[in-house]
């Protein structure tokens, strides 16, 4: 094996240790704050923020432009790199601001919620803030600082979630939520800034947004679409009143714990992904064994948890925030079978940018967001539960557009993938169905909640033992590996 392969092989693993430990720790304490929220407040209060969604989703990819990973694939970025897209980015954050101060009348209107108004210009302060943390963070990208970040994170949820929990109590409501966004923002970006050795001057050269934009402008309108497939739904549900505040608060709800699973991984993933596959984008066989490793270990962390959850949903939801928001349970179900498939696409989308691909994954991007609100727009007067199952086929379905693409870059073909997913996802499916046979006679909603999740995870366990796989013996190595090394 060459030094580099077991350089890069000892960075991957590295970062999704680390990816996965952080990720996994964010999301319970998203969790945990989560449920603290939900128990004060109703879908009545979180309709406005879930109202929001979108606009914040589509500043923030203005705002950020692709620059993070037009830097992480410069082969040689230096201090005039960093410090155009700083200066880019916090003047953009305050033009951006000021637009949608002007702009929230507007969104009120179409809402039919007066509240936006201050809300919205309330809330949109987060993006300023954030302008101030993307080259930092770029930073720490590209040199795979995942541990950095990983703690940064973990300090923004636990300061902001402390401080929206109490708004909350003090009868607050949607302001403390708002409140939470702006101080995970600040909190992040003022750890980013400790934690990277590059600073910003004073004497600023833009020269080099023009190559950087030249890879990055694709990504900026991808990711706009990808934020507005995201966060579609609650612009359909709330426009014109349509649907009700509490329609949408629960929309959001469900929509929010399936991102805190599937973000578990994909988090996880994303952290190494781009920047690895980058560096032996050169080497097509190389590529396409690290791309493969990378799937496979994904299928085997990402099926069991989503499916897990959606078997789950209706004990989770009653018995962490209350039979408040039982009808959010039902949508989550739904959603977390396309959640088991976010990571796997985050992978596509991924080797398709390392190998410089940007203009297929905007295209291909569009005509799936245009595809997937024509669909729902149609759909809007059958009922909530239609359209969410309409998306999460459609996405489905989307995934064998991205693997086309792949395809014609490193030669994955489709009995390839099929074997690398299918064994993890045939077997969760077969576990979950076993635990609920198993664990339906239980009628106390309390015992049954983590009986189902102590028997799922232990058959699911037994057969990975039963079947040898290599994902877990290799997860095991590396972690008594790395406890070896600390102890001696």
């Amino acid at each position: 094996m060459r030094k580099d392969d077991g350089n890069l092989k000892s960075a991957t693993a590295k970062g999704f240790l680390w990816g996965g430990m952080s990720n996994a720790v964010c999301q319970m304490l998203n969790l945990f704050f989560g449920i603290f929220l939900a128990n004060i407040l109703g879908p009545d209060d979180y309709g406005p923020i879930g109202m929001l969604a979108i606009f914040s989703a589509i500043a923030g990819s203005l705002q950020e432009s692709g620059f993070v990973a037009a830097l992480a694939n410069r082969k040689q970025v230096d201090h005039d790199d960093y410090n155009a897209v700083f200066w880019f980015n916090v003047i953009s954050s305050l033009l951006l601001y000021v637009g949608l101060y002007f702009a929230a009348p507007l969104i009120a209107d179409y809402f039919r919620e007066p509240v936006l108004v201050p809300l919205a210009r309330y809330s949109f302060i987060g993006f300023v803030v954030a302008g101030f943390g993307i080259a930092p963070s770029a930073y720490l990208f590209r040199e795979l600082k995942v541990k950095q970040k990983s703690i940064a994170l973990m300090l923004s949820i636990i300061v902001s979630g402390s401080v929206g929990v109490a708004m909350a109590m003090s009868g607050y409501s949607y302001w403390g939520i708002a409140t939470q966004g702006i101080l995970y923002v600040l909190v992040r970006s003022l750890c980013y800034w400790w934690w990277s050795p590059w600073r910003p001057t004073w004497r600023v050269n833009f020269a080099p947004l023009r190559y950087l934009f030249a890879f990055s402008y694709r990504l900026l309108v991808t990711n706009l679409f990808l934020r507005i497939n995201c966060n579609i739904f609650s612009v359909i549900l709330g426009g014109n009143g349509y649907y009700t505040r509490a329609d949408v608060g629960n929309y959001t709800k469900a929509n929010e714990w399936n991102m805190m699973g599937s973000e578990t991984v994909n988090g996880m993933v994303n952290g190494v992904a781009q920047p690895v596959l980058a560096r032996v984008a050169d080497d097509n066989e190389r590529q396409l064994h690290v791309l493969r490793k990378m799937i496979r270990f994904t299928a085997f962390i990402a099926f069991p948890m989503m499916l897990g959850l959606s078997l789950v949903s209706r004990e989770l939801i009653i018995v962490a925030i209350t039979e408040k928001w039982i009808e959010s349970a039902t949508m989550l179900q739904i959603l977390c079978i396309w959640g088991a498939f976010i990571p796997i696409q985050s992978l596509f989308t991924n080797l398709l940018i390392s190998r410089g691909r940007s203009r297929i994954y905007m295209w291909s991007t569009i005509v799936q967001g245009t595809l997937l609100t024509m669909m729902l727009f149609v759909l809007r007067p059958y009922g909530i539960s239609n359209m969410i199952v309409s998306y999460v086929v459609l996405n489905l379905m989307w995934l064998f557009v991205w693997h086309h693409f792949v395809r014609r870059e490193i030669e994955l073909t489709l009995p390839m993938l099929l074997r690398d997913i299918l064994p993890y996802f045939a077997l969760s499916a077969a576990v979950m169905v076993a635990t609920y046979m198993l664990t339906q006679t239980v009628e106390n909603i309390y015992i049954l909640l983590p009986l189902r999740i102590a028997v799922a995870a232990a058959i699911y366990v037994c057969a990975l033992l039963l079947f040898r796989s290599a994902e877990l013996r290799e997860a095991a190595d590396y972690i008594i590996t790395r406890k070896t090394k600390a102890s001696q």
